[in-house]
């Protein structure tokens, strides 16, 4: 059986993952049918970027997502999109749709939390620094 699920790229504590068609028996990281797109939740808000055609392909073949895939595959509104989908709806207009959505997002890929978290730090400081004078 297919399974569409991640597969962890990255260094150690900078987890990335791709979004690929494996076979359910296969390891998390070992041989995969095709990469299907990536996610990386260390920006804010998470970039996920996906091949949604070839992905209503697996699916319409028998594929299953796993269930960390599918709260992934949630964030961005595919399910939503794919219930339309196999209910009739063109599959251009569809894609057109989740490029709209895609670009609506306009993030940074190098923006990571933890900078982010750092920079907002400093500026609390110098806030407070600034209200005891």
């Amino acid at each position: 059986m297919v399974r569409i699920r991640l597969r962890r790229i990255g260094a150690k504590h900078q987890p990335a993952y791709r979004f690929v068609a494996a076979d359910k028996e296969d390891p998390r990281d070992g041989r995969f049918l095709e990469i299907l797109g990536d996610y990386n939740p260390r920006t804010e808000p998470p970039t996920v970027r996906v091949k949604e055609d070839r992905i209503y392909h697996w699916l319409s073949v028998g594929a299953q997502p796993s269930e960390s895939a599918l709260q992934v595959l949630n964030l961005i509104g595919f399910t939503e999109r794919y219930e339309r989908y196999k209910k009739g709806e063109s599959i251009e207009t569809l894609l057109e749709e989740s490029k709209q959505a895609q670009l609506a997002q306009n993030i940074d890929a190098r923006t990571r939390r933890d900078d982010i978290v750092k920079q907002a730090a400093p500026k609390e400081k110098t806030e407070e620094a600034s209200e005891e004078e």
